[in-house]
This record gives C-alpha cells, sequence and structure tokens, in this order.
C-alpha cells in the first residue's frame, strides 16, 4: 500500500531565513511555491523531498501552520508517504481505525498525535541542481521517538502497513528501535529502556542523511558557518557520522556516509 516515503515538511516562520538556511546545509537549490496561504520550498533529493513551508496569507495550508506554530513551534511538522492508489489508501487506514481526512488532492492522518500525508507522489521530480560538489544525496532515515513502543509497532505496523525490517533493544544505548522499510528510506522509531511506558504523544526526533564523502561535506558546512561535530565512526561497521548543531527550524540532524568507508591499505 505505502511504495515511500514522499516528502517530510519542516514548518518555520521565517521563511527565507529557513530556506537559506536548508540551501546551504543541502547544498542545493530549491524550487519556491507559495499556494494556499503558505510560502514552500522543495527541496528534492534522489529517495524523497525536504519541504520548508511557512505561514504567508489567507488560504487553508496558512491556517493549519499558524496553529501548528502556536502549539508546537518551529520543526518537523509531517511525513507523508506514497501510495499508489489514493482512494483506496484511504478507505483501508479508515477500516484500520485511523483518523482520515481527504483535503484536495492528498489524504492527511493525525495518528499518535503527529501529522501524517497521503499522497500519489512528487511525478517527475528532479532532483534539485547541486551548488557545489560536496551535496547531500538522500535521506537515511526520519526518526520518530515514542514513549511506547508496542503501540509504536501497532501503528506503523499494523495500520499503516510499513515494513518492519528490524526490532532491537540496546541496553547499551538505552534504546530499542523499530526499524521500518519505506522505499528507499527508513522510518525509525526509538524509546528509552529508561522511562517508563505511557500514552503520551510520539514526536518527530529529527532527519539523517545521506553524503558521500563526510569529511568534505563537514568542512563545507563548518566554512558556511554551521556548528558540526567532528566526524565520527558510525554505529553501521564501516560508516562515518557527524552531527549538525544548529540546522534550521533546530531540526535534529545527522550527516553518515551512504556506504561503508574502506580506509585506504
Amino acid at each position: 500500500m505505502i511504495t515511500g516515503l514522499d516528502h517530510v515538511a519542516v514548518a518555520v516562520r521565517d521563511f527565507d531565513a529557513a530556506v537559506d538556511g536548508y540551501r546551504r546545509l543541502l547544498g542545493r537549490e530549491p524550487e519556491l511555491e507559495p499556494r494556499d496561504g503558505a510560502d514552500r520550498a522543495w527541496f528534492h533529493l534522489a529517495n524523497m523531498a525536504l519541504e520548508v513551508i511557512a505561514p504567508s496569507g489567507d488560504g487553508p495550508a496558512g491556517e493549519r501552520l499558524r496553529a501548528r506554530l502556536d502549539d508546537a513551534g518551529e520543526g518537523l511538522w509531517l511525513a507523508a508517504f506514497t501510495v499508489d492508489d489514493l482512494a483506496a489508501a484511504s478507505r483501508l487506514l479508515s477500516r484500520r481505525g485511523l483518523d482520515v481526512e481527504p483535503v484536495g488532492t492528498v489524504v492527511r492522518i493525525k495518528a499518535a498525535r503527529l501529522d501524517f500525508v497521503l499522497t500519489t507522489g512528487r511525478i517527475g521530480a528532479q532532483p534539485s541542481p547541486p551548488l557545489s560538489d560536496d551535496t547531500v544525496d538522500a535521506l537515511d532515515h526520519v526518526v520518530v521517538h515514542t514513549p511506547n513502543p508496542d503501540r509504536a509497532l501497532g501503528l506503523y505496523g499494523a495500520k499503516f502497513g510499513l515494513d518492519l525490517r528490524l526490532d532491537r533493544a540496546n541496553e547499551k544505548w538505552g534504546a530499542r528501535q523499530l526499524f521500518f522499510r519505506c522505499g528507499e528510506a527508513v522510518f525509525e522509531v526509538g524509546a528509552s529502556l529508561k522511562a517508563a511506558v505511557t500514552d503520551a504523544p510520539d514526536r518527530f526526533a529529527g532527519l539523517a542523511w545521506r553524503v558521500g564523502d563526510p569529511d568534505a561535506v563537514q568542512a563545507r558546512l563548518a566554512a558556511a558557518g554551521f556548528d558540526v561535530s567532528d566526524v565520527r565512526t558510525g554505529r553501521k561497521p564501516g560508516t562515518k557520522v557527524f552531527t549538525v548543531r544548529d540546522a534550521p527550524a533546530g531540526v535534529p540532524t545527522l550527516m553518515l556516509s551512504a556506504e561503508p568507508i574502506r580506509e585506504p591499505a
């Protein structure tokens, strides 16, 4: 039913500052789209898109954004999943007990106090033009934090129908992680092993981007004024990662090598 992750949206108040920040962060030139009371900038990558969106006038999108910003502030707002048949997917998820609302050419879903969208996708979209050689290539995973991992299994696995590939608990990290395959990206759900299980809402917890050369991208971002960590060994053997501590709209951001890096002999 769900074939992939179409895009994630970041809600912001200062559109120009956020767009400039993500232009420098991703190293790509966005497509601008004002519509329905909101300004949008689309950064198209190999496997999904990032939508930076801010209220700008009267219209349904602007009204929803103002309510979101008043309630929760800036940050990750929603994840949009791609489906082949929007009407059929909407009917099925409604029968599975989800709060489904058709809005224009998409379907909006509220679940665990998070916002999701079903869409037929960005048909024909090409990656946004690169501004340098050391750009961000794709999204590796979007992270959700849950206080109730069994509820998350029922919601994202049984109801949404995402493909659960790994369920692991790591006492060393103090976390349980659920990895759902979502097309060419991963929808990762994390839960603390130290906190009590509750019925509190889930929350979007960050984005991890794939880059070809972490060292070169880290140097580019440092030169562009970002607060970045040192490049370090990733949890996946053979990978390198680094953290961007001041990504636009306060979105927790990790950069990681797309494939294991083989050091020279």
